[in-house]
């Protein structure tokens, strides 16, 4: 496995996203899961995120835990707070600095380390100073709980001011082919400060493995049933667009979803994309993009293909918008 440099991490090219380990995209096996962060440990795939927020009650976070039981020293083990569900089931985010002491002492226990490599603010709290949650996370860094800080979906402003209260390790929102809302200010920020750029669902959620193509295929609980990207019209027009793809990653003799991570590759070296999976199938078929080199050609085509907001639909419901880029 290539590796990159994240902030002032060294992390495998390409890293293992853990969401979907528990229910959100249909129903996971548990020994399935915990048998991909083995072989992701394998094929140096050594960036493993989580969140308190994936599973009910942290159960994505146990998952894990348990999974590195013996393994702790092989991975960079990157977790988030803050990300919460109000008492009207509406989403919301909590960042006093309270929260984020107690957040972090949960973390903990349910993956049973005594630090965490790469702790992030995973949604921005809109009621408290930006600088306040830095503060209680620069506190964590003190007492050893945590050793490098991150945050999620911050637009640049915000980046700027988090990382001038501590430095930011890395900063993570979503970049893809069919997302390409990160180019131009928000990159070049990162570039400015030295911060690295994990780029999460690089594979839209599915759909750029060109695996997706009807909603009705779905299972009745998977969360991208509510995403308008994958809905009536928006679907159908949206899967107009990978023919190009499907094309170009034949002639790469490669699939579309190696194609679209080595895409996002080519685009910075900061860069390392964060497919998730629940099967190891499609974990190796993932490692394989760090290794990809695609013709010039290729990634102009694909940039013609995917121009901004080439996709139809909003990424979320209306709801969980709201809470992004602030």
């Amino acid at each position: 496995m290539n590796r990159r440099r994240l902030g002032r991490l060294d992390v495998g090219a390409v890293g293992l996203g853990c969401m979907s380990m528990t229910p959100i995209y249909g129903d996971p096996s548990e020994p399935e899961a915990i048998a991909t962060i083995h072989r992701a440990i394998e094929l140096g795939v050594d960036l493993i995120d989580t969140s308190d927020a994936y599973g009910s009650n942290g159960s994505n976070e146990v998952l894990v835990g348990r999974a590195l039981k013996g393994r702790r020293d092989k991975v960079v083990l990157a977790t988030k707070f803050g990300n919460i569900r109000l008492p009207d089931g509406s989403p919301g985010a909590n960042g006093r600095p309270e929260y984020v002491a107690q957040a972090c002492e949960a973390s903990l226990e349910r993956l049973g380390v005594e630090a965490i490599d790469l702790y992030y603010i995973h949604r921005i709290d809109p009621t408290v100073p930006i600088e306040d949650t830095v503060g209680a996370l620069a506190r964590l860094v003190q007492q050893g709980k945590v050793r490098y800080l991150g945050i999620s979906e911050a637009a640049p402003k915000t980046l700027r001011r988090a990382h001038a209260a501590h430095p930011m390790t890395a900063l993570q929102t979503e970049y893809s082919l069919w997302t390409r809302d990160a180019e131009g200010e928000l990159l070049d920020t990162c570039k400015e400060l030295g911060i690295g750029y994990v780029a999460y669902s690089p594979l839209g959620r599915g759909f750029l493995t060109a695996t997706v193509t009807d909603l009705e295929a779905l299972g009745p609980n998977d969360r991208r049933r509510a995403m308008p990207r994958f809905q009536g019209q928006n679907m159908t027009r949206n899967l107009t667009l990978l023919a190009t793809l499907r094309e170009l990653a034949a002639a790469e003799r490669c699939t579309p979803a190696q194609l679209a991570l080595a895409w996002l590759l080519s685009k910075q070296e900061f860069i390392v994309p964060l497919p998730g999976t629940k099967q190891r199938r499609w974990l190796e078929e993932n490692a394989v993009a760090a290794s990809l080199t695609p013709k010039r050609e290729t990634l102009a085509a694909l940039d013609r293909a995917f121009p901004r907001n080439a996709a139809v639909g909003d990424r979320y419901p209306e709801a969980m918008m709201k809470r992004l880029g602030l």
